[in-house]
């Protein structure tokens, strides 16, 4: 296990400085004048080419990619433009904003996506099935912006029973009760679709194991259908784990929506406000520690495949 976990870990730093030449290249090269967008299309030149100085446009490509590389790895991801406050103490509180609401869709979606697989697969005939498919399908298909947009309408303005944005009452200044109200609305938004997904997976999953020889063999030696099930969900797992790593992923690099719509202080807000500003700095922070996160996602997800099943060791 040892071995296998130092052979990812190396595998992770040349995947990780790829990653970052591709941050870098991207942010630098899309289209538009960050000193433009900052001082205004009729600053003197005298303070365009200051600016420009100051955050190292003026030289070339790779001199600057370079130096941003050695920066960030003593933990210095710059200065924001915009705001002169260092990158990391605007991406850390955001990024905290951010894990709160993945975990709280991420724990959706497991709930949801197994109770739904599970179903599915104990019943792979009649009207459960059929209800199962449906809502797995509905919650796939559904546009995430329209079912926020719903669910504002229906649970914030009409039934007045949730709030529909920020993170906590602005009166009171709220406790973990009203966190959590404030949370209801865009994790739900933010879970539906890798719920659905993993509904699928789960059930198909199961479905073959429930089928196979070890389930045969299990019922021969006289064990109840809980037992059986709870063998047959340990040899499903594989897949489960590694659906739920990819929503996981997927959750933490995709909620820019719900947090736009939903005004929550999170890493996707903040990365659209940097886009907008054409804060270069900010925006090649936060996607770098975005895309760190997703590389540790599947190391984490790696590490539990394999402690379930040995073979993946070798």
């Amino acid at each position: 296990m040892t071995r296998f976990l130092r052979r990812r870990l190396l595998l992770a730093v040349p995947t990780l400085l790829g990653v970052s030449v591709v941050v870098f290249a991207t942010v630098a090269l899309v289209p538009g004048d960050p000193v433009t967008a900052f001082l205004g299309p009729g600053a003197p030149a005298e303070a365009r080419q200051a600016l420009a100085a100051r955050i190292g446009l003026d030289r070339p490509l790779p001199v600057r990619y370079l130096d941003w590389l050695g920066h960030t790895l003593t933990g210095d991801l710059g200065t924001s433009v915009s705001t002169q406050r260092p990158v990391a103490d605007l991406l850390l509180p955001a990024l905290g904003q951010t894990l709160v609401l993945a975990g709280a869709a991420f724990a959706l979606v497991l709930a949801g996506g197994v109770l739904l697989g599970t179903l599915g697969a104990l019943r792979p005939h009649g009207w459960t099935k059929r209800l199962t498919g449906a809502a797995a399908t509905l919650a796939v298909s559904a546009p995430q912006y329209s079912v926020a947009l719903l669910l504002t309408a229906v649970f914030a303005v009409h039934w007045h029973l949730l709030p529909a944005s920020g993170t906590q009452d602005a009166f009171t200044g709220g406790g973990p009760a009203d966190q959590l109200r404030h949370l209801v609305l865009p994790a739900t938004a933010a879970a539906l679709v890798p719920l659905g997904l993993t509904a699928r997976v789960h059930r198909a999953a199961l479905t073959t194991v429930l089928g196979s020889d070890l389930a045969d063999g299990l019922r021969a030696r006289g064990l109840g259908r809980a037992a059986v099930l709870r063998h047959c969900a340990h040899n499903a797992s594989p897949a489960l784990l590694t659906i739920g790593g990819l929503q996981l992923a997927y959750l933490l690099e995709g909620v820019v929506f719900v947090e736009t719509l939903f005004a929550r202080p999170g890493l996707g807000r903040l990365l659209y406000d940097a886009l907008t500003a054409r804060d270069l700095p900010l925006v090649q922070g936060g996607v770098l520690l975005v895309a760190t996160a997703f590389v540790g996602v599947n190391l984490l997800v790696d590490a539990a495949h394999a402690a379930i099943d040995p073979r993946v060791r070798s």
